[in-house]
């Protein structure tokens, strides 16, 4: 948005379409649809491999420190709630810094504990990664409540097909490189409003 890429409504539905088609619906949903197997299966290897291959893949530094921070965040309040081993053993190895704690996976693994569906876990991250894209939107685009509403009914169709696809994915690929680029430029901006 600071770079003119994102200026209107249109344009901000490109761009998210783009990210949901070869960045978060390739990337982020199949590192959930990853943790939730290993939630399912109780198989930890699987949700420490794809949480360190995730950081590996997330190359500005901003976007990857938030990730974490909401990742651990999850995972203090799935420790709340108790009763799951493989969640406290997950979040155990995530306090002892041998594991970054993404926010994909530790959504997939909290998600997957508590009975949800594959598919619909990876939906739910989708979703809430473009609401935050929307929240931010209307702070900075010229575009209103009932113009971000039709947007996010307009993309619920690609986020059921992002996820029917994660959920049989086993390795996260991602090409974005523009959003990469300016990820990795945000923090040299004069002026915020966000951390990442």
């Amino acid at each position: 948005m600071h770079g003119g890429t994102v200026r209107n409504a249109e344009e901000l539905a490109r761009y998210v379409e783009d990210i949901l088609r070869r960045g978060l619906g390739r990337c982020e949903a199949v590192a959930v649809g990853l943790a939730h197997g290993a939630a399912v299966n109780r198989t930890l290897g699987v949700a420490l491999d794809a949480d360190r291959e995730l950081d590996a893949m997330k190359i500005g530094r901003e976007a990857r420190l938030a990730s974490r921070q909401m990742g651990r965040q999850v995972g203090r309040i799935a420790g709340e709630l108790g009763g799951w081993p493989l969640l406290r053993d997950f979040f155990t190895e995530v306090e002892s810094d041998r594991s970054p704690g993404h926010l994909a996976v530790s959504l997939g693994l909290t998600l997957g504990s508590f009975g949800w569906q594959r598919e619909d876990a990876i939906a739910a991250y989708l979703y809430q990664a473009v609401v935050g894209l929307v929240s931010a939107a209307l702070r900075l685009l010229p575009i209103g409540q009932r113009e971000a509403q039709r947007l996010l009914d307009g993309w619920l169709p690609l986020i059921v097909e992002r996820s029917q696809e994660a959920e049989s994915r086993r390795r996260m690929t991602s090409w974005t490189p523009v959003q990469d680029i300016y990820a990795m430029q945000h923090s040299r901006l004069a002026m915020r409003l966000f951390r990442s």
